[in-house]
């Protein structure tokens, strides 16, 4: 009887999903080309608007065109696989294009706005024709700083303890508090504005309502819409602690409660960091809560709690609406003030989400 031979084969050089069919490429090529190519005849042949050729022409060309080659490499699997690929394509594209395109003009619309006045005066002797040399959106940066600071200053501290509330503890609550989390999260804008005019400015209690328009009861508006990214984000910071921290601190001795507050907290630090910056960009561009609670100026107020406040959303809406190419300069400038706000904090919460994820790197 002859000895089974034990010697290992070779390994392929490649996988099998690696080797393609030079054939089923160019079909595929064939498949992405010339309905785009047949598009473009068509829309300059018939003078087609570009937007409408590309949804009524090119993607059901597309579509016909990955369906049928599609089922001829794979079959009928094939089709519903190349449906799905064109649709995410399509709309991604679209999308991006979309993105792009929005944040391309108020780049180069802002920009011919932008100087060191722009960012340091107020408007008080500012008219709807006055040159962009004079003025600027400095009272609204501050006023925004000063309403967006107030809500901050409450909805970290709930938002965390709510995190800490569904993460540490076995309360009988916590699916009920994490449903109302997600159910708040939903919440438009416009409605939390309303809910709080309705309640503190409108004439239901008094002939004159409980309060007047004023910084802080924007910042009141902004706190149901801020809270929910806040805990949300904070929970999962926690929840990404190593249970074995937990359980080293609990083998040592440790109480509940120093546990968490040496070992766990100072371990998602970096995370409850990032939670309340994306918190705070979350609400620094609503316009709707603001415009219904605050009553807009052009001096500037450093008191949230008295007199009108201008901040950027509401300095955009006002401009935008005027008719006047300077004030629609101005409203563009906002825009890019607003936009360089939001991308400065998405960039700290991703350099201390990167470092959050380096440093767990190290440990391990």
């Amino acid at each position: 009887m002859s000895e089974l031979d034990l010697t290992a084969l070779p390994r392929p050089v490649k996988q099998p999903w690696q080797v393609r069919n030079p054939r089923n490429t160019w079909l595929v090529a064939a498949a992405s080309v010339l309905p785009m190519l047949l598009s473009v005849l068509i829309t300059v042949v018939a003078n087609i608007d570009a937007t409408l050729a590309t949804i009524l022409v090119f993607l059901p060309l597309q579509i016909i065109a990955s369906v049928g080659v599609g089922q001829y490499i794979f079959g009928k699997k094939g089709r519903g696989d190349a449906i799905l690929v064109i649709f995410t394509i399509f709309f991604s594209t679209l999308v991006g294009v979309l993105l792009v395109s929005v944040m391309f003009s108020v780049v180069v619309d802002g920009l011919r706005a932008m100087s060191p006045q722009f960012f340091g005066q107020n408007n008080h002797y500012i008219s709807s024709t006055t040159s962009l040399e004079y003025g600027g959106v400095g009272h609204a940066i501050l006023g925004t700083l000063l309403i967006v600071g107030l809500t901050t200053l409450f909805t970290i501290p709930l938002g965390i303890l709510i995190a800490i509330y569904l993460t540490e503890t076995r309360g009988r609550m916590r699916s009920t508090v994490r449903t109302l989390v997600q159910a708040i999260s939903g919440l438009p804008s416009v409605v939390s504005g309303l809910f709080i005019y309705a309640f503190l400015i409108a004439p239901s209690f008094s002939s004159h309502g409980l309060t007047q328009q004023a910084g802080w009861v924007g910042s009141v508006a902004l706190f149901p819409l801020m809270l929910p990214t806040v805990a949300r984000i904070a929970e999962e910071a926690l929840r990404l602690v190593p249970q074995e921290l937990r359980n080293g601190a609990y083998a040592l001795g440790a109480p509940a409660f120093k546990a968490f507050w040496q070992v766990t907290l100072p371990a998602a630090k970096s995370g409850l960091i990032t939670a309340a910056l994306l918190g705070v960009a979350r609400i620094i561009g609503e316009t709707a809560p603001l415009i219904l609670t605050t009553a807009p100026s052009n001096d500037t107020n450093l008191n949230p709690f008295v007199g009108q406040i201008a901040t950027l959303p509401t300095y955009l809406y006002g401009y935008i609406n005027q008719v006047q190419a300077t004030s629609q300069q101005r409203a563009w400038g906002a825009a890019l003030v607003i936009l360089i706000l939001v991308f400065v904090l998405f960039t700290l919460a991703r350099v201390l989400g990167s470092a959050k994820s380096t440093k767990a790197k190290k440990r391990k």
